[in-house]
């Protein structure tokens, strides 16, 4: 039984509809009902509770989508009621402590009775036709979800909807409260699931469709948006992410590990067809950039060194961190991609967050659609719809950088080495007159402004020297490459923090 045959039963208009008599509704919050047995567990503990394989969710029904579902422990302490859509109509999908593997854990079996799932995941055969338990997403903990394609690990996350992210009245964390899931015929290669979002001060209709490819996996997202309340920052299409070093940012103690993240950089695709790029850092203080937009044609935390000696981590693997790229369907108006940056000293936790700001919120009761498609992928190059060179790296430098000259130079000065390639620079010839058009707001000096040849990557390399004239205020900083006529390579903009530095 595929979707249409399911469609009679469920659509988005009825997750809709309850999400509308929701938000007319007092908050509720969800009521926690678990033993202290599973909710003073520790991370190890929790590992040890696994769905077994042999009891997945549609199993051996023919279809190449499978279910399995996360037990509730730690801090994930209230239910998710799970529903199936199929051909009788709509069912709650019941928690059975037998589907699961307790481990070495000893449990009184008594503590099982009633619970209910944390959360799913889905299992699709992206790597091998044969292979049934191959995950393809996750939704587990408040309205987060992960989503890989072929040959991808888990890294960045997505969310549902973020509320006054970063701002100093702390932050709401909506909850999607339910889910429908449709069940699909053997045939199908897509997935379809709803979802009912809640928090204090707003609810939401989400339908998601999934889709895995050879290449990636497509997210088409579709959303309805009540406030309950005004917000101070509402967040659609948020992207989670972790940035710890990087090329731009060395690791301030050793490490083999040359670079630490799950994401590299910020790239916004601007309604006036500008594309910028904004590598990402890991910062001392909180910081919360604002890049004004009107009607983007897309926004996305990307991972784009895809080179293992960038990272030389056998466990994790880096490179292998999807990219995560939103593309609005429909004109958005006018509204700004922000960007938060959250000081972290370590690799779990996720301190990059990324969304689109509408400049005007809805009216209480009145909806607000954010329709998108997101893909995940290996090579965000595909998605670029332009000629335009791009960032291929930022590295960072402080005193003593041989210029072209080959003169060193210790000034205090701080230098950027940004390397574009792309085939607007590829028909260039060598020798071809290239420079940098460049901005730096009043707190920055640009002191070098220089660009050559990159033999090794056939691309070009541009070198910025920078005096920062007072350490305590941030300075904003924008380039790309230009033959003096028309731009090209997308926008490079970076941020040099409101902090000195240790020399």
């Amino acid at each position: 039984m595929g979707i249409g045959q399911s469609a009679h039963a469920f659509s988005f208009f009825d997750v809709m509809k309850q999400a509308r008599e929701l938000a007319d509704q007092s908050y509720k919050a969800p009521e926690p009902n678990l033993p202290d047995s599973l909710q003073e567990l520790k991370f190890a503990g929790y590992q040890q509770v696994r769905f077994k394989n042999d009891h997945l969710h549609w199993l051996n029904a023919g279809t190449k989508f499978t279910l399995s579902f996360y037990h509730q422990g730690m801090h994930f302490n209230a239910p998710v009621r799970i529903n199936e859509i199929d051909a009788a109509g709509v069912h709650e999908i019941k928690f059975n402590p037998d589907d699961f593997d307790y481990g070495n854990l000893k449990l009184d079996p008594a503590a099982l009775k009633n619970l209910g799932f944390a959360g799913f995941r889905v299992l699709y055969p992206v790597n091998k036709k044969d292979k049934k338990d191959d995950e393809l997403a996750s939704f587990l903990g408040a309205s987060y979800f992960r989503v890989i394609g072929k040959g991808q690990t888990y890294g960045i996350s997505a969310r549902g909807l973020a509320i006054d992210t970063a701002l100093p009245s702390g932050e709401e964390f909506p909850r999607f409260r339910e889910y429908w899931i449709a069940r699909p015929a053997p045939e199908d290669s897509t997935l379809t699931i709803y979802a009912l979002l809640d928090s204090p001060r707003a609810t939401g209709a989400y339908r998601f469709v999934l889709k895995p490819t050879d290449d990636n996996t497509v997210v088409d997202v579709k959303a309805r948006i009540f406030l309950r309340d005004q917000v101070g920052r509402l967040g659609i299409a948020p992207l989670t992410s972790m940035f710890l070093y990087g090329s731009n940012q060395p690791s301030p103690v050793p490490n083999y590990r040359p670079e630490m993240h799950d994401s590299d950089g910020l790239a916004i695709h601007t309604g006036s067809d500008e594309w910028l790029w904004r590598p990402l850092v890991n910062p001392r203080r909180l910081a919360v950039s604002a890049f004004s937009v009107e009607n983007p044609k897309g926004f996305g935390l990307l991972q784009r060194g895809r080179d293992f000696s960038r990272y030389e981590d056998l466990d994790d693997h880096y490179e292998k961190r999807p990219s995560v790229w939103v593309e609005p369907q429909g004109n958005w108006g006018k509204g700004s991609v922000q960007l938060v940056e959250i000081p972290t000293k370590d690799e779990t936790n996720d301190n990059i967050v990324a969304f689109w700001v509408p400049e005007k919120q809805p009216a209480r009761g009145e909806p607000l659609d954010a329709d998108y498609r997101m893909t995940w992928t290996l090579n965000d190059n595909k998605l670029r719809t332009t000629p335009l060179a791009w960032v291929m790296q930022t590295r960072r430098s402080r005193e003593e950088v041989k210029g072209p000259d080959l003169i060193r130079r210790a000034d205090g000065s701080i230098a950027f080495i940004v390397d574009f390639v792309g085939p607007s620079l590829q028909s260039l010839a060598p020798d071809a007159t290239i420079t940098a058009d460049t901005w730096v707001d009043g707190n920055g000096q640009i002191v070098e402004n220089s660009v050559r040849p990159n033999s090794v990557t056939g691309g070009r390399r541009l070198t910025l020297r920078v005096n920062v004239k007072d350490p305590t205020k941030p300075v904003e900083m924008r380039a790309f490459l230009t033959n003096g006529q028309a731009p090209l390579s997308e926008t490079w903009t970076y941020r040099i923090p409101n902090e000195p530095e240790a020399k």
